[in-house]
């Protein structure tokens, strides 16, 4: 092997005696260094190459002897360095490290290493008193630190070298090249020059063995890392500058301040011993204590890099934080609390860190007096929490939580106890919570929205992923819910379980004494409390706390009850306590929905108490109110078992049905009540109807009570309409064996054709031959018996007929109409109470009790000999609403009376006859047509003296009224036709509409009277479509709606071509000739 590396050796040399040769060569014997600077540039780049060739294969090969034999020529080099291009420098520089580093080692002599660690320094920043030149290149510059370095590393791997970098002689060119590395790491144009200044300085740290020597550079070192690592300087720095000038800085700080290196001093200071004899030596108590002040201003600003975005950053200054607190535990005291407190906030729990690494939690348990800083440095934050939080920054408000809550698992891990804590720390959350959810309402505007305007369809309590979670009601902005969800997690983290328990059963005892804000922090504040602690896995912290095992088991689960009873009360309450905040009662039906959650299956009975007030809150006019209840209705209904709400509902209606008859039997009128149950019934649909009829019986005694409490009364006939709605759609409304539907719709005449008339006779033919056939039998069974009679048979045959008649007749009874059903029977009852309701003196009322009869008319139709007594009670009061003096309400009575024919049909002709002829109803229809006519008459300016002769015109949609003109004026064609040529832009409508009226000023077919007689039209419609008159009232009707046959698609039309098509014929022609006679006049 030592014959392999002499070969070696010998051959290197000979590969380098060439190139050595040649470059010394050039650098003395050249004349013009300018002219040879080209090629000693070539000829050191070559050198530079075999040198790097032969380090990557065999750095053996290059000794001591070589490397002095190598640095003959470039020393000639470096002596005329301002003669020749820097870039020349850059590569001799580069040589010289390769020699450094894999020649001389540890080797170097000092004498040379003094001289170049000078000519470093003046090649980075220039010769100390001269004009500086034009910059360094920047690769230059590069190249020189890492020269420096390589120096400086070879100098203190050995002692010799070491001694001579401090000796006297030396120090000022020590202290230049400490002063040229800083100035790198803090004006390098690059990162990496700043880099390699820095890895300079770590190894000056690192070689400068004399304490003293060190010592005195520190306060320059610690302030120029300060300088590069302290905000806003940082923010412009690159991550990994950051890194290594941190690294430096715990390197310098433990090497100068460590407690090994300055035991002698604290030990002085601690036993008092008199410091005359320190008097001019660095190393003294007055030294330490003023560099520890100065060291403690700087890294109050290096700190501040805890805030970082970088987690290498923060990973590297907790690293700093720890590796201070104990190596310099007792020379850095005084700095302790800002160490610890950023220790804290840069922790990741000890899951994250490698077990050979130490720790805060290690090192309180070595020192006991950390853990006295800890729970100062938490004190201090609980008390400033309130205050932090009133800021408008969300990220301090988030972080000053998240450092909260690692302090107190601080506090958790190394079992550190106090009730004074304890209580800072409840007050500290409550004053939180408060100045939170007040900050929050001032910039929050709660949109009313009245509870009369609240429709719900089928679908929306239907179970929904989306309608789980609850809204937030407390902190609920957008740009504040990272805040509320890192008080969240600090809530639900916060100290161990038993803790959380003590401090929710404290704020419970405060929400029961007071109000306000702080009475809903609190409760919300409890509530999470408890609830994390029972989501929690509590399994370590148990085994590890025996002293509260059996509290945090317990504690956590009466803590609930208490909270639930207390909730209770909250929901239970609500109608009574109007001043009631409504955060609390949502966070009330939050709490009752966790219990739920909790109790499943074993929630079922609390619904007795929990199921009717929160169904109430579906009738708050507060909006998040109801969407609370909404979401608790589902989550409840989850938890106990049932597909949806509306099975909860049906499964719960005895306890539902209840409280709503108790509140109306109990004199409650207020309108949550009545909204309550109209949602109950519009969500469950038709299932609920059944169970009504006790509520209904109430309904109708609180509308005797209280018919004079307008807006009471018009809820009440709202829950009956919304009774009568879903149970004309229900499927259980008749029996299965009756119809679902009647139909009384008059159908045309058949004309008779010649087959027709053959059919008739043959008809008539086959039932003589029938006649006769029987006839004949019946002669055959009257003809006198051959034998006597016996004396039993006349009483026989009497028997038999009397039998038979017997079982005729209890089949007749058999055959008697089947029970109805119990939601038919509801509907009766209502159908008929309503009679004594249409009078009422409210507009509103009377409106919707003919909305309900409309809704119930073809529900109930089917059933004949149930439905015509109804109809039979109820036509007096409703034919009478034709003549109201309100015009919504007559329309209304009209619509109702449509319904009413079409599901009466003949049972109706006799009534219609008797008021047609008797009282008027004819006269009545007239006066309405004609009082339509003169309002057209007033809107276009005309005369209202012949409105009489106006009866029968031309539809609006086939004359237009030409502008300035008082009548519409048809116009002979061409052809001898009549047609409409509007003068202006025609005005009309669909042919739909034909017979409306309809102006072209004021309100036209908006006007009251045009609305009265569409509704007119549409009953004279209904009357002819659906009951049998006599031809009189025919006649008349026909002349009504002579305006309204224009179409050949309009209904009326159909309607009265059905009964009689020529008369409508005769009537169409003789309008037309009147509109011709008009013409003529007019001509």
């Amino acid at each position: 092997m030592a014959g392999d590396s002499s070969a070696a050796r010998t051959q290197f040399f000979q590969e380098l005696k060439p190139r050595c040769v040649s470059i010394n060569e050039l650098a003395m014997r050249s004349s013009d260094r300018k002219a040879s600077a080209q090629s000693l540039i070539s000829a050191t780049e070559d050198l530079s190459a075999l040198l790097d060739r032969q380090i990557s294969r065999d750095p053996s090969v290059l000794d001591e002897k070589l490397a002095e034999y190598v640095f003959f020529p470039l020393s000639n080099i470096l002596r005329y360095q301002q003669q020749y291009p820097i870039r020349l420098t850059e590569v001799t520089v580069k040589c010289f490290r390769a020699l450094v580093d894999h020649g001389w080692k540890s080797k170097l002599p000092k004498e040379l290493a003094q001289q170049v660690l000078l000519l470093l320094t003046f090649i980075i920043a220039g010769v100390p008193g001269q004009e500086k030149r034009d910059p360094v290149p920047e690769e230059t510059e590069l190249e020189s630190f890492k020269a420096l370095a390589s120096l400086v590393r070879a100098l203190g791997s050995s002692p010799m070298g070491a001694a001579a970098l401090v000796e006297a002689k030396a120090i000022p060119t020590l202290g230049h090249a400490i002063t040229v590395v800083l100035g790198g790491i803090n004006d390098g144009r690059t990162p990496a020059i700043q880099l390699e200044a820095l890895q300079a300085l770590n190894a000056l740290i690192t070689s400068i063995k004399d304490q003293a020597s060190l010592a005195s550079f520190l306060p320059g070192i610690v302030s120029s890392l300060s300088r590069l690592l302290a905000p806003p300087t940082s923010f412009k720095t690159q991550r990994r500058v950051i890194i290594q000038g941190i690294d430096v800085l715990r390197h310098v700080l433990t090497k100068v301040l460590g407690d090994i290196e300055v035991r002698a001093i604290l030990s002085r200071r601690a036993d008092d011993q008199p410091v005359a004899d320190e008097e001019g030596k660095i190393l003294s108590a007055a030294w330490l204590k003023a560099t520890v002040a100065k060291v403690k201003l700087a890294l109050a600003s290096v700190l501040k890099l805890r805030s970082h975005l970088s987690e290498d950053v923060r990973v590297a200054l907790e690293k700093l934080c720890v590796t201070l607190l104990d190596e310099c535990h007792q020379s850095l005291s005084d700095a302790s609390p800002i160490l610890v407190e950023t220790a804290i906030i840069l922790s990741n729990g000890d899951e994250y860190k490698p077990t050979h690494e130490t720790s805060l939690n290690d090192l309180a348990g070595i020192y006991p007096e950390l853990g006295e800083v800890i729970k100062t440095t938490i004190y201090n934050w609980v008390t400033s929490l309130p205050r932090i939080v009133q800021s408008s920054e969300e990220k301090v408000k988030q972080q000053a939580m998240q450092n909260l809550l690692k302090g107190q698992q601080f506090m958790t891990t190394l079992q550190i106890d106090s009730y004074f804590l304890d209580d800072s720390l409840a007050a500290s959350l409550r004053d939180s919570a408060t100045a939170l959810v007040v900050g929050s309402s001032r910039g929050h505007v709660l949109h009313d929205i009245s509870s009369n305007t609240l429709e719900l369809s089928n679908k929306s309590l239907e179970r929904q992923d989306e309608m789980r979670a609850f809204q937030p009601v407390l902190i609920a902005r957008e740009t504040e819910r990272p805040t509320r969800n890192a008080l969240l997690d600090l809530v639900s983290n916060i100290g161990s379980q038993s803790q959380r328990i003590r401090l929710a059963n404290g704020m419970l005892d405060y929400v029961r004494d007071y109000d306000g804000p702080s009475q809903v922090s609190s409760y919300w504040l409890a509530f999470e409390m408890i609830k994390s602690t029972l989501m929690q896995s509590s399994e370590l912290d148990a085994f590890l706390d025996f002293s509260s095992a059996a509290e945090t088991s317990d504690g956590s689960e009466s803590a609930l009850q208490e909270l639930y009873a207390f909730s209770v009360s909250i929901i239970d309450s609500q109608a009574e306590a109007e001043d009631t905040d409504w955060r609390m009662q949502a966070l009330a039906m939050e709490v009752t929905t966790f219990a739920a959650s909790r109790m499943g299956d074993g929630f079922r009975p609390e619904l007795i108490d929990v199921l009717y007030p929160i169904a109430t809150f579906l009738g708050s006019d507060i909006p998040q109110l109801r969407q609370h209840a909404i979401t608790s209705l589902n989550c409840i209904a989850t938890s106990c078992g049932y597909p949806n709400v509306t099975d909860l509902v049906i499964d719960n209606v005895d306890y539902m049905v209840n409280s709503v008859s108790l509140r109306l039997n109990t004199f409650d009128i207020s309108p949550a009540s009545t909204q309550v149950l109209r949602m109950m019934i519009k969500l469950t649909g038709p299932r609920l109807i059944p169970y009504l009829d006790d509520v209904v019986a109430s309904i109708f005694a609180a509308l005797d009570n209280y018919h004079g409490y307008t807006s009471f009364v018009e809820g009440l006939f709202g829950v009956l309409a919304e009774v009568v709605q879903q149970g004309a759609i229900s499927n259980s409304l008749l029996l299965e064996s009756g119809p679902k539907s009647v139909n009384h719709k008059k159908n045309s005449l058949a004309i008779a054709s010649t087959s027709d008339l053959g059919d008739i006779l043959d008809a008539r033919h086959i039932r003589q031959k029938k006649r006769q056939q029987e006839q004949v039998q019946f002669e055959q069974l009257e003809r006198h018996p051959n034998g006597p009679f016996g004396p039993s048979d006349h009483i026989s045959t009497m028997d038999k007929g009397e039998a038979v008649n017997e079982e005729a007749a209890s089949t007749e009874v058999e055959k008697a109409s089947p029970p109805k059903t119990r939601t038919f029977q509801l509907l009766s009852r209502i159908t008929s109470l309503t009679q004594y309701y249409l009078t009422s003196p409210t507009p509103a009322v009377r409106k919707s009790l003919l909305n309900l009869l409309a809704t119930v008319c073809p529900a109930l139709a089917p059933d004949e000999e149930g439905f015509l007594p109804l109809v039979n009670a109820v036509w007096p009061v409703l034919i009478e609403r034709l003549h109201d003096p309100e015009t919504f309400v007559v329309v209304a009575a009209s619509e109702a009376l449509c319904a009413l024919c079409a599901a009466a049909g003949d049972f109706l002709s006799t009534r219609f006859k008797t008021e047609w002829w008797d009282n008027g109803f004819g006269k009545w229809c007239s006066k309405v047509k004609a009082e339509a006519l003169r309002s057209q008459g007033r809107h276009r300016g005309g005369d209202t003296r012949n409105s009489r002769s106006l009866t029968n015109v031309a539809p609006l949609k086939d004359i237009s009224i030409q502008q300035g003109s008082e009548i519409a004026i048809p116009i002979r064609a061409a052809d001898n036709q009549l047609e409409i040529r509007p003068s202006v832009k025609e005005v009309g409508r669909s042919s739909g509409d034909s017979g409306n009226f309809m102006s072209t000023s004021g309100l036209g077919r908006f006007a009251q009277v045009a609305q009265v007689w569409d509704a007119v039209q549409n009953l004279l419609i209904a009357i002819v479509t659906y009951v049998r008159i006599d031809d009189d009232i025919f006649d008349q009707v026909l002349v009504l709606l002579a305006d309204a046959l224009g179409s050949p698609d309009s209904e009326a039309r159909a309607a009265l071509e059905t009964i009689d098509a020529d008369a409508v014929w005769s009537k169409d022609k003789s309008h037309i000739r009147y509109l011709m006679t008009v013409q003529n006049t007019i001509d």
